[in-house]
C-alpha cells in the first residue's frame, strides 16, 4: 500500500531519538527546525549533536536505550546501529500508539522519513518506496527547480504583491541570488535594464510582460522618473512587478530612489541584494580587492562625473594619497583625466591598473597596464562600457595567479 504523507507541526512537542550517529545527526536539525523538543538517548554522539546539547538545543541522556524511554513522545526515531534495539524501540512505540521510524529497516518501519527540502514557505517531501537515495535525488531536482524558477511558481494563493527590487548580479545569469530567481519566476511584469542578466528573460513565461528600461550611455535612454512611474502604475493595477537591475540595486543603481517613490505611493517593496560588479568583476579575472600585506582597504567610486567637475563629490586628492585599492565604475570615458588626477595627488605612474570589460560574460576581456599607460592601451584595443577599472597593487596578485596557473600541467 502507498504511504500517506502528513506534515507534522511539532511546536514544542516531544520527539525521542534513540542513537547518536550519522542518521541522528541528519535528522535532529530538521526536527529542531520544525519546532520539536528533542530528547536524544545514546551513550555517544557525534560532535555536532554534542554541541547542540551543550547549547541547550536538545536534551541528551548519555546512556543506552531503556524500556519506557518512548513515553510522552509524539514521534520516535530508532537510529542505533543495533537491529534488536531498534526493533525493541519500535515495539514500545507501537504499544503506546506512537509513530516510529526505524533507520535500519524500511520494510519493518511503520513510518518513513521523507527526503525533504524547503524553499521559502514551500516544503517538499519525497518518498520512493523506502529507497532513501532515490528519494533524495528526486527531492534535489524539485528543490533546485523551485529555487531557480524552472518549476512554475506563479499561481499561488500567497503570491507576492507590489514591487521586488532585484539585483541581478554582474551579468552572468548564474550569479543572481536564489531569492532573486524565485521572485523573477513569480513576476507578472519585469522592468529590466541593459546591465541585468538578459538570458534570464528567455526563461520567463510567455504571458510575462517585459518592459525595457535601459539607460544607454550617450544613446537611447528611459528617464528615472518614467521608470518610477511604470513601477507604480503596474503595481497599482494588481500585478506583481520585478525591477531587475544589474549588480546590486543599492550600489550606484538608484535603487533607493525607486524604493522611496514606491513607498510614497503606498506600494510595498521587497529588496533583494545582488552581487555587485565592483567586487565580482575583479574577482572574475583573479583580482582580490583586498589582500593581506598588500591592501587593507578598497574604495568604490562612481566616475560618471569627472574630477574637477563642480558636481563631483569624490575626494580625488584623498584617493591619490591613499594606498588602498580603487575600483572605478563608469570611468571609461573619463579615464584620462582620472589617471592624471591620481598621479598629480600622489599615486605613482607605475601603479598597476586593470580594466575588465563585460565582466563575467562570454565577451569578457581584460587588460593590465599602469596609470601612465592605461589610457593609450584602452584606446588601442577599443575598450567600451561597461567596464570596471581597478587601480592598485592587488592587480599584481592576479598576475601571480595567472603565472601559477600557466605552470599547472607543465613537465618539471
Amino acid at each position: 500500500m502507498p504511504p500517506y504523507l502528513l506534515g507534522l507541526r511539532f511546536d514544542g512537542r516531544r520527539v525521542v531519538v534513540i542513537g547518536g550517529g550519522r542518521v541522528a545527526q541528519r535528522r535532529v536539525p530538521t526536527l529542531l527546525a520544525a519546532g520539536a523538543d528533542v530528547l536524544l538517548i545514546a551513550p555517544e554522539a557525534t560532535p555536532m549533536l554534542d554541541d547542540l546539547a551543550a547549547r541547550g538545543e536538545i536534551t541528551w541522556e548519555r546512556r543506552a536505550y531503556r524500556p519506557g524511554d518512548c513515553a510522552g513522545a509524539w514521534l520516535v526515531q530508532a537510529a542505533t546501529d543495533d537491529g534488536e534495539v531498534n526493533a525493541a524501540v519500535a515495539a514500545e512505540a507501537e504499544g503506546q500508539g506512537t509513530w516510529c521510524v526505524r533507520a535500519d529497516d524500511a520494510e519493518l518501519s511503520p513510518a518513513w522519513t521523507p527526503a525533504s527540502g524547503r524553499v521559502g514557505e514551500t516544503t517538499v517531501g519525497v518518498l520512493a518506496g523506502g529507497d532513501p537515495r532515490h528519494a533524495a535525488g528526486l527531492r534535489d531536482v524539485v528543490v533546485a527547480g523551485l529555487r531557480d524558477g524552472t518549476i512554475e511558481a506563479r499561481h499561488s494563493r500567497r503570491r507576492p504583491v507590489g514591487v521586488a527590487l532585484v539585483g541581478g548580479g554582474p551579468g552572468d545569469p548564474g550569479l543572481i541570488t536564489v531569492r532573486g530567481r524565485q521572485l523573477l519566476a513569480q513576476a507578472d511584469v519585469v522592468v529590466t535594464d541593459r546591465l541585468a542578466p538578459r538570458e534570464l528573460l528567455d526563461e520567463l513565461s510567455a504571458d510575462v510582460e517585459i518592459i525595457d528600461a535601459s539607460k544607454i550611455p550617450y544613446g537611447r535612454s528611459v528617464t528615472q522618473e518614467r521608470i518610477n512611474a511604470v513601477l507604480v502604475e503596474q503595481a497599482k493595477a494588481g500585478r506583481f512587478v520585478v525591477r531587475l537591475k544589474g549588480g546590486d540595486p543599492f550600489v550606484f543603481g538608484r535603487g533607493a530612489e525607486e524604493v522611496l517613490h514606491c513607498a510614497r505611493e503606498g506600494i510595498p517593496v521587497t529588496v533583494v541584494p545582488g552581487i555587485t560588479s565592483a567586487i565580482a568583476v575583479p574577482a572574475a579575472v583573479g583580482i582580490p580587492v583586498t589582500h593581506r600585506g598588500v591592501s587593507q582597504e578598497f574604495h568604490v567610486v562612481s566616475a560618471h562625473v569627472a574630477p574637477g567637475d563642480p558636481a563631483s563629490t569624490v575626494d580625488w586628492e584623498g584617493l591619490g594619497r591613499a594606498q588602498g585599492t580603487l575600483v572605478l565604475l563608469m570611468a571609461v570615458e573619463r579615464m584620462g583625466v582620472i589617471a592624471d588626477t591620481l598621479m598629480r595627488y600622489g599615486r605613482s605612474p607605475d601603479t598597476p591598473v586593470a580594466v575588465i570589460q563585460d565582466g563575467t560574460l562570454q565577451t569578457q576581456r581584460a587588460l593590465m597596464a599602469t596609470l601612465a599607460t592605461v589610457v593609450d592601451e584602452m584606446t588601442a584595443i577599443g575598450v567600451r562600457p561597461p567596464a570596471i577599472v581597478v587601480v592598485g597593487d592587488v592587480v599584481q596578485v592576479a598576475r601571480q595567479i595567472d603565472m601559477l596557473n600557466a605552470d599547472l600541467g607543465r613537465t618539471p
